[in-house]
């Protein structure tokens, strides 16, 4: 029987990567869809994770070989910090229901996505693998956080009691097309984007919060779904990845908006509001880990990335998620 792969939360930034790369890359490729595979790439209006029942449907639905699983209840951090009870109820039970499910149905192998912000506050750097568990999480989204550290924990209990293939994967920041360009909610990249294309359709200003000095590394959607696809192939380990780029390759908020201005043809006044917090200088994470396994990867140049993002947003304006009621 050929293999169904079943993405949740698969409308989303980092489900339509996948999306985009299943659909452009040679078939049989180490990335591309492989003969008679078919993806389901499934959103939150089949079905409600948090109910166990729902999952169970989708699951009975599509009979899953395997699982990418990206659904989540996400938000920015005022939101995340207003609401960590919610955060946290509402991740546990979409992650308790879908490896169960996935456990259920004799799902072959399931790759869930957690977040850097597992990571412990106060933490040697870099960031590694080895370091989740070290200390709690950031007090800003604490429930979220750990929502996400349990599903290694589940990932380990389920691999101890039955055997089950359950792993997970760390991207760092992540951005590209289809991001939540909402300006409540939105990361920075998508934020910025956001920001600096009204900006020059209003020849307003174009300020950025903060110094711009503080440093982070970005990952390109399109670039994290292969890391995806390989571990779909070819990791087996319940030891979960950090998917990044180099430590090296850490780029300033500057830089970014620099780019930005760039890319959108912004050439009004442009300026950094230093009375805005920056937040952390850095908090660079190692892909030691993850080059050695994969033997090697070429990561799409950050501006070129960052063009490629630009050119979608502005060409999907309308129905982007920019906040305005659009889906």
């Amino acid at each position: 029987m050929p293999d169904v792969i079943l993405v949740t939360g698969g409308s989303g930034l980092v489900g339509q990567g996948i999306k985009y790369v299943i659909d452009t890359e040679p078939e049989g490729s180490r990335f591309g869809r492989r003969a008679g595979e078919q993806w389901i790439f499934v959103r939150s209006s089949e079905g409600d994770l948090r109910k166990p029942e729902d999952a169970k449907r989708l699951f009975e639905k599509y009979n899953p070989t395997h699982v990418i699983h990206l659904a989540a209840i996400v938000g920015g951090l005022f939101i995340n910090m207003a609401s960590n009870l919610t955060f946290l109820q509402s991740n546990i039970a979409i992650n308790s229901n879908v490896l169960q499910a996935a456990h259920d149905a004799h799902t072959q192998k399931v790759i869930s996505c957690l977040s850097t912000c597992v990571f412990p506050d106060k933490v040697s750097y870099p960031l590694d693998e080895t370091k989740i568990h070290l200390g709690p999480p950031h007090p800003s989204n604490f429930g979220y956080s750990h929502a996400k550290r349990l599903v290694d924990v589940q990932n380990h209990a389920y691999r101890q009691d039955y055997g089950d293939k359950f792993t997970s994967a760390i991207p760092t920041n992540v951005f590209g097309p289809h991001d939540n360009y909402d300006l409540e909610e939105a990361h920075v990249i998508p934020a910025l984007i956001h920001k600096c294309y009204l900006a020059k359709k209003n020849k307003t200003p174009f300020v950025v919060g903060g110094s711009g000095k503080p440093l982070r590394q970005f990952i390109y959607s399109r670039d994290l779904a292969k890391l995806f696809i390989w571990m779909l192939r070819e990791y087996d380990d319940v030891e979960p990845v950090v998917l990044s780029v180099g430590e090296d390759e850490e780029v300033s908020i500057k830089a970014v908006a620099d780019a930005i201005v760039k890319a959108v043809g912004f050439d009004g006044e442009y300026s950094f509001d230093t009375s805005r917090p920056d937040g952390q200088f850095r908090k660079p994470a190692s892909n030691a880990k993850l080059l050695r396994l994969i033997g090697g990867f070429a990561f799409t140049p950050f501006e070129k990335a960052l063009e490629e993002s630009v050119a979608w947003f502005v060409g999907n304006y309308e129905t982007a998620r920019t906040g305005r009621g659009a889906v």
